[in-house]
């Protein structure tokens, strides 16, 4: 079993929730092993032990429960999920795993250096008035660090930091009395330089942190993440100011342009003037609740939408504006932009009020769609593919009522790269047109 990274209001969870359940010693004649997806670029991943599968689908930041063991040599080998295939990215390497240990295995550098680093830790080192903290640079585009574990508000210039690293590197295990705590992270010999910093982390007596800088692959300046494993879980530690993000797609064919405000500020919209089937890049704002108004545009008083967000922090998010304007609705996805090296992601997204459900065939060009497969069938307005992992190439989308090889859409030939991430949009037709169309994004458009 493996663990996604649980979101940052669950932080408060994992840090305060690992205490045992009463003071009875725990007497462990086993060594215990876990595995930390940290590579920013690579693909999701199978973790296999002496052969055997342990790990199924891991993803980036991903870490599995840790799994016991009698003491004793093993194969560990990590296989790459690319498309069609799975591809050996480290191993098989041999381990050697002695009893009353715990250790963790973290698939670490991009994905063509990945290489493993390995992190062993007593099992019973962690006493219940104090918290343990090991800390591991896993950011391979990071530079060398220092780090400081201090009490929130500390002046950094009069601390001495935990220790500095480079890439590959751990410091600890350090144990320090449960309570609050600031961690930051500043460029090697420079305290006001801070890269990181978490703002107020309570740390509960008995708890056994894991702490490893990884890229950070979504908001915001800081290069890094902290990935926070321990017994229980995993959470995402962003730096206190990494931001949300969201954009806005215009996706309603006959809304006219619009306005989009955000809490009410009607003075100041964030957009003006957006026509189908336009759309912004991503705006950065605090993590919170945002009510987000769609307005026609220079008509406060005409309200097309009306919703209320709860945008995270580090999770970028598009809103569309969809469906005939007499249906007009939000409709809100989560992004993942993460660049995976070895293929391209792609997502489709069906957003044409006019075109009923329907069938969407990414093929081979020139392949005639009457003797193909679906990629996807029965695609109701407003669903989507989810990102879908593709080999870099050029393919061929055509989309149909479902049930039938009419095209509605296409062919298209789209052509994706490696480390490329594409959204396509099918649209209603252009003012004065006929024919649907595809609103494309992301890489689709970039620079």
């Amino acid at each position: 079993m493996w663990h996604r990274v649980l979101p940052v209001a669950a932080l408060a969870l994992v840090l305060t929730g690992c205490d045992n359940d009463d003071d009875t010693p725990v007497t462990v004649t086993s060594a215990q092993l876990r595995v930390l997806h940290a590579s920013p670029d690579a693909p999701a991943v199978n973790v296999l032990i002496d052969g055997e599968t342990r790990v199924a689908g891991a993803d980036f930041k991903d870490a599995s429960s840790y799994n016991l063991f009698t003491s004793g040599d093993y194969s560990i080998q990590v296989d790459g999920l690319t498309p069609g295939a799975a591809t050996t990215v480290i191993g098989p390497v041999s381990v050697a795993l002695e009893e009353n240990l715990e250790y963790t295995v973290i698939a670490a550098g991009e994905v063509a250096n990945i290489a493993p680093i390995i992190v062993a830790l007593p099992i019973d080192g962690v006493t219940p008035t104090d918290a343990r903290a090991t800390v591991v640079h896993g950011a391979p585009n990071a530079p060398a660090v220092d780090v400081y574990v201090t009490a929130p508000g500390a002046d950094l210039t009069a601390e001495a930091p935990l220790g500095s690293f480079s890439f590959g590197e751990q410091l600890g295990p350090v144990s320090v009395p449960f309570g609050a705590y600031q961690i930051r992270v500043t460029v090697a010999g420079d305290p006001a330089a801070v890269a990181f910093d978490s703002g107020t982390v309570n740390l509960a007596g008995g708890s056994d942190l894991l702490l490893t800088a990884v890229d950070n692959t979504a908001t915001g300046t800081s290069p890094i993440t902290l990935s926070l494993l321990t017994d229980t879980g995993a959470a995402e530690l962003f730096d206190v100011n990494a931001p949300t993000a969201f954009r806005v797609i215009h996706n309603s064919p006959d809304a006219g342009p619009v306005d989009v405000v955000i809490n009410d500020d009607f003075a100041n919209p964030v957009l003006a003037g957006v026509d189908f089937p336009n759309f912004s890049g991503f705006l950065e704002v605090p993590a919170d609740t945002y009510n987000v108004k769609v307005t026609a545009a220079g008509q406060p008083g005409v309200i097309a939408i009306d919703a209320d967000l709860d945008l995270a922090q580090g999770v970028e998010t598009s809103v569309y504006a969809v469906d005939v304007f007499a249906n007009i609705g939000a409709q809100v996805l989560v992004d993942d932009r993460r660049p995976v090296a070895t293929q391209a992601k792609v997502r489709i997204v069906h957003g044409s009020p006019s075109a009923g459900p329907v069938d969407i065939f990414v093929t081979a060009p020139g392949t005639d769609i009457a003797t193909a497969t679906p990629a996807f069938s029965n695609v109701a307005f407003q669903g989507e593919t989810g990102y879908v992992d593709l080999a870099p190439a050029t393919y061929t989308v055509t989309v149909t009522p479902t049930g039938t090889t009419t095209a509605a859409i296409g062919p298209i030939d789209i052509t994706v790269d490696g480390g490329g991430v594409y959204t396509a949009v099918a649209r209603d037709p252009l003012p004065g047109e006929t024919a649907l169309g595809l609103i494309l994004l992301d890489d689709f458009v970039a620079p």
